[in-house]
């Protein structure tokens, strides 16, 4: 097949992960090629938090601007404080503080976040490809490029170093790790997302369900503006096959719970209600780093096991992909030898929250009645909303 392009570096999958691998590249003068196969903006099922955290990385890669227009456009909308209720009805609120710098927690589409990433990325450098990636090209045992199909044709694109950000199904992922060595049951999860009208919200406040049907998951509703909200619900994989549950029910219970039904008195208007799965960052050696290529974000499975957010994490690994391929380009070594610090730097910025959150995660599994009781302790000993917003 002949070869369309070459390339220092392929980014498969232009939603935040990439997007930030693509962009930090480009700023450092590598000619960076961002497939991705939709058009920009389109929408990402998920649950639309945007932590200070994500706001600092994309402010450090110079988006402070785009993130005032979009907040200024409606686009971003942003968050004051937290709701935390327990099975009982146990209830914790605290309010968000701002960043050292002046950042703030936002709810925002991913409609509209993920346009602003990715065009940071193409005004940063980087050259934009809507085209759907087919495999890597692999010689020798080592990635050397992908084909794609662009405009019904498939072309081969070559690079010397290939990142997967191709989300939690990654065609790249699935390719490189063995079937064996990929997420179990259990450091899985799935949720489903609806956008909803005619409830009354709790202004610039997002809300956390715990309650026993669904743990260790829970419901939520986050508000992307003063009269409509993204709500939604998850569940750990294995629990939810196990109990034989149907996420579309478990929705409607949760609407028909009194508390929330009494919010809803003149009826409620739904809308894309989808679901998807995720895989979490809790499952031990698990590799990221192959001979010729990178994963990153959800494709690499670095979402946090308690509150199922993953975008912070997508950027931080961005962030720490585009080091690790800057030093291999210039040793001139991109095999898995001169890549797998990746792989450290992942842990070591990222394991210890993992491994808490897991862990946290089993005690809601395992001991549902101390839910409440934590609660309590959460509300007393204050902490609670940067704990959770900050894992988003």
């Amino acid at each position: 097949m002949q070869t369309a392009s070459e390339h220092d570096v392929i980014v498969v999958g232009a939603g935040p992960g990439g997007a930030t691998t693509a962009t930090a590249l480009a700023q450092r003068g590598h000619d960076v090629l961002l497939l991705d196969r939709q058009e920009f903006p389109r929408d990402k099922i998920c649950g639309d938090a945007i932590s200070q955290g994500c706001i600092r990385i994309m402010n450090d890669l110079g988006m402070a601007d785009k993130v005032r227009d979009a907040v200024a456009r409606g686009e971003f909308h942003q968050l004051d404080g937290l709701r935390l209720i327990g099975p009982s009805g146990q209830l914790v609120e605290s309010d968000f503080k701002s960043g050292p710098n002046g950042e703030e927690s936002y709810v925002a589409p991913r409609i509209y976040y993920d346009a602003v990433i990715q065009q940071h990325a193409i005004d940063s450098g980087a050259q934009y490809l809507q085209a759907e990636m087919k495999e890597p090209v692999i010689e020798n045992g080592a990635v050397v490029g992908v084909t794609a199909r662009v405009d019904g044709e498939v072309k081969a694109f070559r690079s010397r170093v290939v990142v997967g950000a191709d989300g939690v199904t990654s065609t790249i992922m699935r390719t490189l790790r063995p079937e064996a060595k990929q997420h179990e049951d259990k450091h899985r999860a799935v949720a489903l997302r609806a956008y909803i009208k005619g409830l009354d919200l709790y202004p610039n406040r997002v809300e956390f369900f715990l309650y026993n049907d669904i743990l260790p998951g829970y419901a939520w509703i986050f508000p992307i503006s003063d009269n409509e909200a993204n709500i939604g619900l998850g569940m750990r994989l294995d629990r939810f096959r196990n109990l034989k549950k149907n996420l579309k029910k478990m929705l409607q219970q949760f609407l028909e719970m009194p508390a929330i039904r009494e919010r809803a008195k003149n009826g409620t208007d739904i809308r894309d209600i989808a679901s998807w799965q995720l895989s979490f960052g809790s499952q031990k050696n698990l590799q990221h780093a192959f001979d010729g290529a990178l994963l990153v974000g959800d494709a690499a499975g670095f979402i946090n096991p308690l509150t199922g957010g993953g975008i912070h994490n997508a950027l931080i690994s961005g962030i720490l992909a585009a080091d690790t391929i800057t030093e291999a380009l210039r040793s001139g070594d991109t095999s898995r030898e001169g890549l797998k610090i990746y792989e450290q730097r992942c842990h070591k910025e990222m394991w210890s929250e993992m491994r808490k959150a897991y862990f946290y995660q089993l005690i809601l599994l395992n001991y549902p009645g101390v839910v409440d009781n934590l609660i309590k302790y959460l509300g007393r000993h204050g902490g609670v909303a940067q704990t959770f917003i900050s894992k988003l």
